[in-house]
């Protein structure tokens, strides 16, 4: 079981010095331990995470600054910097950047479960298609396109 371990993960670095890209969005894990995995998102415009499911993990997003469109359970909302977006496991949920400018949000899940092992093989991977394989084998279930609409 990996234990918390004590300190301060700074503004613009990952726990460990690591780093993900994932299709283009920048990811840094700032917590990591069995019971719950946080890590930063950093979303241009444009960018997203289609609409999926955690059957295993709850999750939380705390926009810290810009605006993220969520598509969850099936309706369109908005969460602003400072706004907290609860998702119980089961739940389907996707975030989109629709705005003009950069958007960044700490997120977490709990338990970690296969978070952390997926991302770390989702970084630098260019084939949405591969991803969605991958992320199958991980306990996270992408939705079909339609659900995005």
């Amino acid at each position: 079981m990996a234990a918390l371990e004590k300190g301060i993960t700074r503004n613009g670095t990952g726990y460990g010095g690591k780093t993900w890209n994932i299709l283009g969005q920048v990811y840094f894990p700032k917590a990591v331990t069995d019971s719950t995995f946080a890590f930063e998102t950093n979303s241009e415009p444009g960018q997203f995470v289609p609409v999926h499911v955690h059957p295993t993990q709850d999750e939380f997003i705390l926009v810290q600054e810009g605006v993220l469109d969520l598509k969850l359970d099936g309706v369109w909302v908005q969460a602003k910097a400072g706004d907290l977006v609860r998702m119980p496991r089961g739940i389907p949920h996707g975030y989109f950047n629709k705005s003009d400018k950069p958007a960044r949000a700490l997120f977490w899940v709990s338990p970690m479960q296969k978070l952390e092992a997926l991302f770390d093989q989702l970084h630098n991977l260019t084939d949405p298609e591969e991803v969605v394989r991958i992320s199958a084998q991980h306990e996270v279930n992408f939705l079909p396109p339609e659900a995005n609409e």
